[in-house]
């Protein structure tokens, strides 16, 4: 069934043409993953779907009315199903007074209640920890309607997604498979381009050079050689008319080809994001320290009585449940809070979500110009952040959310800090600069302690594992895998039943990817089945 089409799209914001869709078509079962730079078009296309804007040219027809989950807005006032709002941990909450993940749970929630079969969800994961994202992913992969989502949680789109489609140019192109199928296409189109670029290239040189050499050669029948009487010239000359007319052909010739050569484009790369330290290195061993850490607010104790340790060069994933107080322990690092030791030769980037390092009214140069670093340096760095030429006279206030990510984390970078604290650094990124910020991340050599429910960052990054949970900082020393092994191992005494849940979740993941791909009805009922026996396994176990 086709649930939406779109054709001959057109959409302009002033003289910016931001989307030019010629064919579209959803059909039932199809759950998309929309992709795309910040600022390429991905929000509007929703908003053109869901109608709440609309195109300059072009038809969008749909079947079904969408449910759209949006960033910033609520997306309906119905009264939310009790069974959900228990599931989503939201039961006796006044919306008025919720967190910003607890929204987000709300408006799942609304979803679910209304139970309808097209679904429209622009980055549904924001503000929400690793409880509420699994509890996500679940109900998306069991959800047997039509959904497009925009998200940057790359786990998501790989266990709930069997389409990815791109956003380039204000053009889209259309991926089977999740999102590791398609960044594996990407790769092979991305070599094929390659390959076809360096063969245009010889084949273009080579024309060139038999172009030069025949015009070379046509000089030479041109030119009477020297010694020669008037009865020789005469005779070279009408020998040379026939040569002349050959080699004139031939220069037309060769310059057809050359005209007629089909053009291959260069591969385009994103510039990388370099982290150099800049500030003065660190020889201590140990580079920050808490003793003995309580912090409560009023009756709600977050921690207390706990030690932790950062040493030199590490790079510690902090972890733990929304509420549990991750900023809050970041907060009393910068602030220097009792039982909290610092190296003296520490300089610390602190990266924060309410991006408070920017002045809303400056432009973006202006900005990193307040450091007093060299112009040149500020527009390096901004292009790496895809911030050229005239972009970067942009006032602060007009950017979206990921590009003001984007202009804090150059300001950080252009500083001379050698530890860096970001709290969740990636919120608002497009996949491609999440991607290109881990890589960053990862060949850095100093300090890092970061806050992220972005899985794949943690596990890619993270070297070191500190957990709140109980009232307690906890550290691990091993990556996000081990401390997620070691911490099964430790509530289960039993080695053959820690063997049985290893297996039952290992198959509960495969299930919930089949139930992602799959379009017939008979096989997703089997797979529900499925699912319903060993989550019921699971339970018992645990």
């Amino acid at each position: 069934m086709l649930i939406l089409d779109i054709n001959n799209l057109k959409k302009y914001y002033g003289y910016r043409h931001i989307l030019d869709i010629k064919d579209l078509k959803v059909y039932s079962g199809d759950k998309i993953g929309l992709v795309g730079l910040n600022g390429s078009g991905k929000t509007t296309l929703l908003n053109l779907i869901s109608k709440e804007i609309y195109p300059e040219e072009g038809t969008i027809r749909t079947t079904i009315e969408p449910f759209y989950i949006k960033q910033l807005e609520d997306s309906s006032n119905k009264e939310v199903d009790k069974e959900y709002m228990s599931k989503f941990g939201l039961k006796d909450k006044n919306e008025q007074f919720m967190s910003g993940g607890e929204l987000t749970r709300l408006k799942i929630a609304k979803f679910l209640t209304d139970d309808r079969k097209f679904l429209l969800a622009d980055e549904p994961t924001s503000n929400l920890d690793f409880e509420g994202i699994n509890l996500l992913i679940e109900k998306l992969s069991k959800f047997d309607g039509s959904m497009i989502i925009t998200s940057h949680d790359r786990d998501l789109l790989d266990k709930v997604c069997n389409k990815i489609v791109e956003i380039e140019d204000g053009k889209i192109k259309i991926y089977e498979g999740n999102y590791s199928d398609y960044k594996a296409q990407k790769e092979l189109e991305k070599k094929t381009q390659e390959l076809e670029y360096e063969k245009y290239i010889r084949e273009k040189e080579r024309l060139q050079k038999a172009l030069i050499d025949t015009k070379q050669n046509l000089e030479k029948i041109r030119t009477t050689p020297k010694r020669m009487g008037n009865s020789e010239a005469r005779l070279h000359k009408m020998g040379g008319q026939v040569n002349k007319k050959k080699q004139d052909n031939k220069i037309k010739a060769i310059a057809k080809r050359i005209e007629k050569l089909e053009v291959k484009d260069k591969v385009k790369e994103l510039e990388k994001i370099n982290l150099d330290i800049r500030g003065e290195e660190i020889f201590s061993k140990i580079v920050i320290e808490g003793k003995d850490i309580t912090k409560a607010f009023g009756k709600k104790i977050l921690f207390k009585n706990s030690d932790f340790q950062i040493y030199n060069k590490s790079k510690v994933g902090l972890i733990g449940d929304n509420g549990t107080g991750k900023t809050t322990l970041l907060k009393m690092i910068l602030e220097n809070a009792p039982n909290i030791n610092i190296s003296k030769k520490a300089n610390i980037g602190y990266f924060s979500q309410n991006l408070n390092i920017l002045d809303e009214n400056k432009s973006i140069i202006e900005n990193l110009l307040e450091l007093n670093c060299l112009e040149q340096d500020a527009r390096d760095i901004l292009a790496r952040f895809l911030f050229k030429r005239d972009d970067v006279y942009k006032k602060v206030s007009v950017l979206s959310g990921g590009e003001k990510v984007k202009v804090s984390l150059a300001k950080i970078l252009l500083n001379n800090f050698n530890i860096l604290i970001l709290d969740e650094p990636t919120n608002y990124l497009d996949i491609y600069s999440i991607e290109a910020v881990e890589e960053a991340l990862i060949n850095y050599d100093g300090t890092l302690l970061f806050v992220s429910h972005d899985r794949r960052l943690i596990e890619k990054v993270a070297d070191t594992i500190m957990v709140i949970e109980n009232n307690k900082i906890n550290t691990f020393q091993g990556t996000f895998n081990e401390y997620n092994n070691k911490a099964l191992v430790n509530n289960s005494n039993d080695k053959d039943l820690l063997y049985k849940k290893a297996i039952l979740e290992n198959k509960l993941s495969e299930v919930i990817g089949l139930l992602s791909i799959s379009k017939n009805d008979e096989d997703k009922e089997k797979l529900d089945l499925e699912y319903q026996k060993i989550l019921k396994e699971l339970n018992e176990i645990k």
